[in-house]
């Protein structure tokens, strides 16, 4: 599919020519940001992902695209599923060596770089990427192939509209004639984007049910119709016909059927498996074997994960806008406890107007309890809800309140990873 309207806004421009990384002054930004990294990591500030990056491009702007020199490099990006999909496609790749990858996820250029550097003697590497930093990772780093999820709000005071980002991605993948594209053909915005890629474009049906930000025709702006899973719009912008697609757990290639048996939960990470599933056959490595790989992922970067505390067993689930949250109440056991914890720090946008968009009617029938920094505003949500609720800032000690057993607790980003953190200390 191959779109001929102009996407509105300014193109992205060349690459500028950068030294070689054997040159003295490349190797010092490079050796400077890992020296740094390690000295945060000593220090117990963080695992130095971003710090070490963003030293290495202060002293040297081009070592991002130098440390990707000579790789297949793979990026990753969307609004959802970016850290459980790159997960999934690392562990594939990794069964034909070794795979540079920013498993911690640090999602900008200067995590993208820290990780290349970590990793140098790797010839592959897969990155998951912003989406609204796509355009600059991918001018430094030539990829191979951009696996594009999906996009959908997400930190509403930092990317206000989603055709604003569409918009952008296409742009970025106009620049980029060496590169193929695998693109979710259940998206509007996605396949809107991807139909002005200048590589091949690879289709997958990896639907997670989500709809709200694609009511309307991304390119004219008309009503979308749907009938039976396809949709279409009047002005010629249709959903492509898939080259890969799920038969329940089932991945359907052009010329394969793979089981997927994952120790992930929900149906949203079959379609990550399904995507992942794509990029590692386009990368060499046959379904059966990256299947293997993929079903032998058990938690990615803390989700999933569980912890005893006292006498409650926590299971962490991230869900950071309203498409995610979608996704994570097919996950939520019936009746299970559950801690609902939301902060509204820079990282995860200031604007929580994105909880009037969740369904947490479908909380129905279960304990919950309001956590966070912006526990009040979980607690007037759930209230016009009609969800009976106690209101604890303190996400432990909301589950201390709670009865004894398992515990669901699903945060948006900062209030997860403090939390996680908190946890490992105690463990």
């Amino acid at each position: 599919m191959r779109m001929s309207e102009t996407v509105p806004g300014p193109r992205v421009g060349p690459a500028r020519p950068m030294p070689r990384l054997g040159d003295s002054w490349s190797d010092l930004a490079v050796r400077s940001g890992l020296l740094v990294a390690r000295l945060s990591r000593s220090l117990g500030l963080g695992d130095g992902s971003n710090v070490g990056g963003r030293v290495s491009l202060a002293l040297h702007p081009g070592a991002l695209g130098r440390l990707a020199q000579g790789r297949r490099v793979v990026l990753v990006s969307g609004t959802n599923g970016k850290t459980t999909t790159s997960h999934l496609l690392a562990e594939a790749l990794g069964t034909l060596g070794e795979v540079a990858h920013n498993a911690s996820g640090s999602n900008m250029a200067e995590g993208v770089a820290a990780a290349l550097a970590t990793a140098r003697d790797a010839d592959r590497a897969v990155m998951e990427v912003d989406e609204l930093h796509l355009a600059r990772v991918a001018r430094q780093s030539h990829p191979v192939l951009i696996v594009l999820l999906n996009l959908t709000r997400d930190q509403l005071d930092r990317a206000a509209e989603v055709r604003r980002t569409a918009a952008a991605v296409g742009r970025a993948l106009a620049e980029l004639p060496h590169t193929t594209v695998l693109a979710n053909v259940d998206d509007p915005m996605t396949v809107w984007a991807a139909g002005h890629a200048a590589g091949p474009v690879v289709w997958v049906a990896a639907d997670t049910g989500w709809r709200a930000d694609s009511m309307t025709c991304p390119r004219c702006g008309r009503p979308l119709a749907e009938r039976r899973s396809a949709w279409r719009c009047s002005c010629g912008l249709a959903r492509p016909e898939p080259d890969w697609r799920l038969a329940g757990s089932v991945a359907i290639g052009q010329d394969s059927a793979t089981p997927l048996t994952l120790n992930l939960p929900g149906p949203v990470n079959r379609a990550n498996a399904l995507m992942a599933l794509a990029a590692a056959r386009h990368e060499g490595v046959e379904p059966v074997r990256a299947a293997a790989a993929m079903g032998r992922v058990e938690q990615v970067a803390g989700r999933y994960a569980t912890f005893d505390v006292g006498p409650h067993r926590l299971r962490l689930l991230l869900a950071k806008n309203p498409a995610g949250w979608a996704a994570t109440l097919g996950m939520l056991r019936p009746g299970r406890p559950l801690v609902v914890a939301v902060n509204a720090r820079e990282a995860d946008g200031r604007d929580t107007s994105w909880l009037w968009d969740v369904d947490f009617g479908a909380l129905a029938g279960r304990p919950v309890v309001a956590s966070g920094e912006r526990a009040a505003d979980i607690g007037v949500r759930l209230s016009y809800a009609d969800l009976p609720h106690r209101t604890e800032a303190d996400p432990l000690a909301a589950v201390a309140g709670l009865p004894a057993g398992e515990v669901d607790v699903v945060a948006n980003y900062t209030a997860f990873f403090t939390l996680r953190r908190r946890l490992a200390a105690r463990a």
